[in-house]
This record gives C-alpha cells, sequence and structure tokens, in this order.
C-alpha cells in the first residue's frame, strides 16, 4: 500500500551515547526483512545509531562506517538476523548500482540498514523504515533531532512511538 504510518515519531537525542541507546531500543522492533533508511547530514550520527542496532540485534564484528567497502554483513550471535549495514554515500546510480549489492536477496532474512539510501533504494521494499536525523544549532552542540517515519503496513503498529518515551 505504500501509506505512510499514523505520524512520524520525533525525538531529541541529547548525545551521542543516547543516539546509540536509540539505536539499541529500535533493534528491539526490527525484523527479519526490514528496511531503514537513514538520512542526514555528515556527522549527524547515522553510524552511532547503526551501531547501536547492531548492539541491539547482537550482532558479531565492530558496526562502523562501510564508506569505503559500501557494504558489510554482521551476522547474529543471538539468533536473529544478521544486520546489512550500506553506506550509498559514493553511489550515484540509484537501485541500479545497488543491485550488485543484492540487497533484494539479502533483504527478506536480514535487517537492512542504508546510510544515505533516500532517493536511492526505496523500490526494495513497500515496507521501510526512514530516519532522519538533524544536527543541533551549532558544532558544539551534541543534540540530534530524529524523525522516524514507517511506510507501509509493516510500520503501521509496528510501536514507534514507544521509542519517544
Amino acid at each position: 500500500m505504500n501509506q505512510l504510518s499514523d505520524a512520524p515519531v520525533a525525538l531529541t537525542v541529547p548525545d551521542a551515547d543516547r543516539m546509540r541507546e536509540l539505536g539499541r531500543r529500535l533493534a528491539a522492533l526490527l525484523r527479519p526483512g526490514d528496511l531503514v533508511l537513514l538520512t542526514g547530514e555528515l556527522g549527524a550520527g547515522k553510524t552511532t545509531l547503526t551501531r547501536g542496532i547492531g548492539e541491539g540485534l547482537g550482532v558479531r564484528g565492530d558496526v562502523t562506517s562501510p564508506t569505503f567497502v559500501i557494504a558489510r554483513v554482521h551476522p547474529s550471535l543471538a539468533g536473529g538476523p544478521p544486520l546489512v549495514h550500506v553506506d550509498a554515500y559514493r553511489l550515484a546510480g540509484g537501485l541500479d548500482e545497488m543491485e550488485d549489492l543484492d540487497l533484494d536477496v539479502a533483504l527478506p532474512e536480514s535487517v537492512v540498514v542504508v546510510e544515505w539510501g533516500e532517493g536511492r533504494v526505496e523500490e526494495l521494499s513497500e515496507d521501510r523504515l526512514h530516519v532522519v536525523i538533524h544536527r543541533g544549532a551549532s558544532a558544539e552542540d551534541d543534540t540530534r533531532h530524529v524523525s522516524l517515519t514507517g511506510v507501509g503496513d509493516r510500520w503501521h503498529e509496528a510501536g514507534l512511538e514507544q521509542l519517544a518515551r
């Protein structure tokens, strides 16, 4: 159906530790087949959030920015889905270029998180979660403003609003 969830969930995250915590809490809502698109300027906290998701999913390996390798797969150590972490920043070809990564093959059994994925990978799934992160007012301000918007039936009653508590 490709419809938005009831309303975006807006959060204020005071620092990097809390961004990781948000990722851990978000991981509890994720399941195999979920596509998460992260949008935000350089240094906004996309990889920090993904690191928390990896911790919450109990995956193997340090979750670091895959900028130069484009994608990393982190198998689960806890019997859950693997985390596929993609950085689409250097990819200009949209979904055609992303097809070389076989994300459509990995998606059904994995949680796929794509940094810089907006406008590039939406066609992978009718159901996806868009996470937009904005930096605080100044360079010294560690505060981040995060908006989570579910698209599709999967996210209609997924419980995103509990992340705001």
